[in-house]
């Protein structure tokens, strides 16, 4: 399966990356043969990839580095690179190939240690001849020393080496980075085809798929994570029963501590998971024997461990709490739907008597009010205001209406 069939609803993005991935292999096999470079080429180094979440910006550009490593005898014959079967393709889709750095982060920023790793990973020649490709799926998370040092990297690229970066907009990197990178801006996969891939590719009974698609509005990771894991739908049917639950500011707070409290279960069991594996490993790493004591001079690495699961743990609770605003955000957007008498189709089906109760009982322009709350909310999640505060001041504006 070629590795463009990855972009679910990108027919145009994927037509602009084969283009450039086909110049670009024309580019390795003129410098390898002495041919006459291709004149006019699509290829450039520098990429940047935004679109809003669950529209696959990352998918497209493990994808498109894929293309630029694929070996495919095929492409002698005029076929397009990323033929998602060779090696290159195959080692850069699972993130083993030596040419092909794929950077993520699980804590809140990205710093300017990370950053120079890069920048020095970026100038050194492809191992296999072809591309060296950085692929940053949170480009969005660098710190501003961060930014101003992957700016030179840009500015200056080493012949062989292309930047992948990956943001929600271009306004979340600095305007001096998206000026040398050429854009590609995805857009919400439609919910038929989030379902169509879910069926094909995981093997999701067809009604069980449109159910999530639709939930999620298009979504893929959310998607397939609603139906494949039964506590992501029940912590889903919690979070739409909240509107009912606030009728006095008793319900308004005991709605906002339990919000918390699952954010910091899922967060909780994310470190359990996670977080004595690691330390093990470490451990065992730095010559710790089996329930023995730690050698002299590791305390200091072993605290910067402990500092990064803190910083992790805060994250993935962050990321809890939002996904469920995100949810409380698609069952007022139906309410306001019912209320207009718009055709759009209704995401929540299952609280369908929840919304026609809501739309009956108040007005568009409060419902409009309550999806306000919710961005206030989440802005104010984003500047590091005391998440159990954002959310009680969020569920007495829900009240109010």
């Amino acid at each position: 399966m070629p590795v463009w069939d990855d972009l679910v609803g990108q027919e145009k993005v994927g037509e602009q990356l084969a283009a450039a991935a086909r110049d670009a292999d024309a580019l390795v096999t003129a410098a390898a043969t002495n041919a006459p470079l291709p004149e006019a080429s699509k290829m450039t180094h520098a990429w940047l990839f935004t679109g809003p979440p669950g529209s696959g910006r990352s998918t497209a550009a493990r994808a498109f580095a894929a293309s630029l490593q694929c070996v495919s005898p095929d492409r002698a014959l005029g076929g397009v690179p990323g033929c998602g079967f060779c090696d290159g393709c195959h080692t850069s889709l699972v993130g083993t190939h030596a040419d092909v750095e794929i950077v993520r982060t699980d804590l809140l920023s990205i710093g300017v240690k990370e950053t120079r790793d890069l920048v020095r990973r970026a100038q050194l020649s492809p191992a296999g001849g072809r591309w060296q490709v950085i692929v940053l799926e949170d480009a969005d998370r660098l710190t501003e020393g961060a930014g101003n040092v992957l700016l030179k990297a840009v500015e200056e690229p080493a012949p062989r080496t292309v930047w992948l970066l990956c943001a929600p907009s271009i306004e979340d990197v600095l305007p001096t980075i998206r000026s040398r990178c050429r854009l590609l801006t995805l857009r919400t996969p439609p919910v038929e085809a989030v379902a169509d891939i879910l069926v094909r590719r995981d093997g999701i009974e067809p009604a069980v798929a449109a159910a999530a698609a639709r939930a999620t509005q298009g979504h893929i990771g959310r998607a397939r994570r609603l139906a494949t894991d039964p506590s992501a739908r029940q912590r889903r049917a919690a979070v739409l029963k909240l509107p009912l639950r606030i009728d006095d500011i008793g319900g308004c707070l005991k709605a906002a501590q339990e919000l918390i409290d699952t954010a910091a279960e899922d967060a909780k069991q994310l470190a359990e998971e996670v977080d004595v594996k690691e330390t093990e490993e470490l451990k065992a790493a730095l010559g710790a024997a089996q329930g023995g004591r730690m050698p002299r001079g590791t305390a200091g690495v072993m605290k910067e461990l402990e500092d990064r699961q803190k910083r992790r743990r805060t994250r993935t609770q962050r990321d809890s709490l939002d996904l469920a605003l995100i949810d409380l955000t698609g069952f007022y957007r139906d309410v306001l739907a019912l209320q207009l008498g718009s055709r759009l189709a209704i995401a929540n089906v299952e609280a369908e008597d929840a919304l026609e109760r809501l739309a009956r009982g108040s007005s568009p322009e409060s419902t409009l009010r309550r999806i306000d709350a919710i961005a206030a909310c989440r802005d104010a999640l984003d500047r590091n205001v005391a998440p159990l505060l954002a959310v009680e001041a969020m569920t007495m504006a829900l009240r109010a209406g």
